[in-house]
């Protein structure tokens, strides 16, 4: 097969695809004939000749794809006037501390945030995809573990957690997080929006508070 039908090829497979494409899937639309060294130069050349274009190819945490470019989406979401769903304050400074912490066990996320955290937070994060418990800290009550997932950061449009900004600060990371991308229409980019009134959470005292 020649280079321009191999990336003709592997163009199509990215655009019709509905989750990102493994490197390992490539190979397999060529029985294995394409190495990954060969893939990576055919997606960069790809890469270069969507430039100009309302598509970009990136690689995220699970693979490649294409999506809308970011200051495209002004235009887009007169196509989808829905909002997207928004989040608290709490569940964003959480989610950032697992991002920024993990792993990291539900006491710890309490010591850092000064309040006990709701059970509800963990479980939309959870619900989301977001966040999993790993494994559990060998101390009493063997509390688990949280970090985030690879799911996380493909609705960020990040490959890995070093390309989350360097903040020492968890009201800094939550709003870097927010900010971080807006949905898009073609990609299963999300928002991550805060909004302190769609989730109410009941702010209690970090005196008394139980570690789990």
């Amino acid at each position: 097969m020649n280079t321009a039908l191999a990336k003709r090829v592997l163009e199509t497979a990215l655009l019709c695809s509905t989750q990102p494409v493994t490197v390992r899937d490539m190979r397999v639309l060529f029985d294995d004939a394409l190495g990954a060294d060969t893939l990576k130069v055919l997606l960069e050349e790809l890469q270069f000749e969507w430039a100009e274009r309302g598509l970009e190819l990136v690689s995220v945490a699970t693979g490649w794809r294409f999506q809308s470019r970011p200051e495209l989406r002004i235009y887009l979401d007169k196509l989808n006037p829905e909002k997207p769903p928004k989040y608290t304050r709490a569940v964003m400074e959480t989610l950032a501390i697992i991002a920024y912490r993990q792993p990291v066990t539900r006491g710890d996320m309490e010591d850092i945030r000064g309040v006990t955290i709701n059970t509800q937070i963990l479980k939309q994060l959870e619900d989301r995809g977001w966040v999993e418990v790993i494994g559990h800290r060998e101390s009493v009550g063997r509390p688990g573990l949280y970090a985030t997932t690879r799911h996380f950061l493909d609705d960020l449009g990040l490959s890995s957690l070093d390309q989350l900004p360097l903040l020492n600060h968890a009201d800094g990371q939550a709003a870097i997080l927010a900010s971080l991308n807006s949905p898009q229409e073609d990609s299963p980019q999300v928002s991550l929006s805060l909004d302190e009134n769609d989730i109410s959470e009941t702010p209690d005292s970090s005196e008394g508070k139980t570690h789990e």
